[in-house]
């Protein structure tokens, strides 16, 4: 098949058909490593977050939270509004205190977390999007271009019976289903990652607002403390 496809030296079809390779390896390649992400960061959501709310003090619950792998993004949530709960906390009497009380100093930091981590599950989604909506048309680019030189090597030869036609022209429409292999899969992984990162990101959502409150007040919404958390100062540097 690919020996039909770049018969003629034609330097623009192996051109084309290398891009839509190229695309299909860069495709398959974050497709499976979104996947793998993705599945190990909900199989361990439930038990990071329920741990974290069993966990009776806090300096454990935090502990807890630094012996998560680096790449689990709700620990790293929750040691952000820890950091910054602490942060605060060093700063007592400071400017800083005067230009954001401790509530608005850790939603701060909850935002910036939230962000970091929900950009990182776009990691590869603008590549799939781009493959699944470019590669169709680059396959008919080829397409197009085989059918033109296959009709002016029939038009060289004088012959325009079936048997001379459908060999040229059958490679050339082999260019668009090339395109269409590769520009589907792509587009099925690309919304369904999308689905899977609304889902991860509204687990980050309420866990940082839960943070939120358990770090500003001291506990959950519909618990009641009297004081906000005291969390150990980090060690300096």
């Amino acid at each position: 098949m690919v020996r039909e496809m770049l018969a003629g030296n034609e330097t623009v079809a192996g051109i084309i058909f290398l891009i839509l390779i190229a695309q299909s390896l860069a495709a398959w390649y974050y497709t499976i490593v979104n996947w793998v992400r993705n599945a190990r960061i909900s199989s361990r959501a439930d038990k990071v977050v329920s741990t974290f709310w069993q966990t009776t003090n806090a300096q454990e619950a935090i502990r807890y939270m630094e012996e998560q792998p680096k790449d689990e993004p709700f620990s790293k949530i929750a040691l952000d509004a820890a950091e910054a709960a602490a942060h605060h906390q060093r700063h007592e009497g400071s400017r800083l205190v005067e230009a954001l009380n401790r509530s608005e100093f850790i939603d701060r930091a909850l935002r910036q977390a939230v962000i970091r981590e929900s950009s990182r599950l776009e990691n590869g989604l603008t590549l799939l999007a781009t493959v699944g909506s470019t590669a169709p048309f680059i396959g008919l680019l080829g397409t197009v271009w085989k059918i033109y030189h296959a009709l002016i090597g029939i038009g060289a030869t004088g012959s325009a019976s079936i048997d001379a036609v459908a060999g040229p022209v059958g490679a050339a429409l082999i260019m668009t289903a090339v395109g269409l292999a590769v520009a589907i899969p792509a587009v099925i992984a690309y919304n369904a990652f999308n689905r899977q990162n609304r889902t991860i990101n509204n687990k980050f959502d309420t866990f940082a607002h839960d943070l939120h409150d358990f770090f500003a007040i001291g506990a959950r919404v519909g618990e009641a403390a009297p004081a906000p958390v005291k969390t150990k100062p980090a060690p300096q540097a």
